[in-house]
């Protein structure tokens, strides 16, 4: 049994490539989504909302301390501090750590957090 004589190197087929589907659509050549516009009296969301005005930084500067150094004190993180500063609400816990780095008694607590009700 003799093998078959070949006839120099097998010629490579080709590989097609796939044609571009009239369904496919590449992100790049999507349009951009329409801007949704507010129609009617829905007001729109206010920046503050939620925040509680608070002399807590008006004290902090007032103490000539930076936002770091009450943190420390206070033993809370400075994002902590200036999340209290802009308003937003915090645990009892953190108001009364903010109030002893101060130097403030708790009795103090309606002078710097005058809007909360603490109990």
């Amino acid at each position: 049994m003799d093998p078959e004589p070949t006839q120099g190197a097998k010629a490579a087929t080709p590989v097609a490539t796939p044609e571009p589907d009239e369904h496919d659509v590449s992100p790049v050549s999507a349009p951009p989504a329409p801007v949704a516009r507010r129609r009617g009296k829905t007001p729109a969301p206010r920046e503050n909302e939620g925040t509680v005005p608070n002399n807590v930084k008006r004290l902090r500067q007032a103490a000539m301390m930076s936002k770091a150094e009450l943190a420390r004190r206070a033993g809370v993180s400075p994002l902590t501090i200036d999340r209290v500063e802009s308003g937003c609400p915090c645990r009892m816990d953190t108001k009364r750590k903010i109030l002893e780095a101060l130097g403030l008694a708790p009795s103090a607590a309606k002078e710097v957090f005058p809007d909360e009700d603490l109990g």
